[in-house]
């Protein structure tokens, strides 16, 4: 699902490319790294560039943004707290409503395979709520329009 003001892929994923080379260090090789199990978990995302320089994945909607800090690499999950994340890769941004992070600082590793897992269960919630906005928008005109009272 494209938004209308995102830049077209293929700038996305140089604009991604120049960051991560332009982190160098292990923040470049880590988010290296997260985005290469991102594209393996699912070789259909798309690559975004979004506020103003923040590298964002989405299928159906936005998976996760990639954000470099001084002391931390942040995989910011948009409905990250639907996810169920049975090996707790979460541990930021755990109080809120809606989003949740992974923050990976240097010297650490996050498991492939739980954090694969993940990025297919975001995209199926995704989906989910794709679907469901889809189901109301047809009741929505099926409708019938209510009898005037005279």
């Amino acid at each position: 699902m494209k938004k209308a003001g995102a830049k077209p892929t293929l700038q996305a994923a140089e604009l991604i490319s120049k960051r991560i080379a332009d982190l160098a260090g292990w923040r470049g090789e880590t988010l290296a790294r997260m985005r290469k199990l991102i594209h393996q978990a699912d070789p259909d995302v798309i690559e975004e560039w979004k506020w103003m320089g923040t590298p964002v994945w989405s299928h159906d909607g936005i998976i996760c943004t990639g954000e470099s800090y001084k002391s931390v690499v942040k995989l910011t999950f948009a409905k990250g707290a639907a996810l169920t994340d049975p090996s707790g890769l979460f541990n930021s941004s755990l109080d809120g409503n809606v989003r949740r992070a992974i923050d990976i600082r240097e010297g650490e590793t996050i498991d492939a395979s739980a954090f694969k897992a993940l990025v297919r269960e975001a995209i199926a919630v995704n989906r989910a709520g794709q679907a469901k906005r889809k189901r109301r928008r047809r009741r929505k005109r099926r409708r019938p329009e209510p009898e005037a009272l005279d």
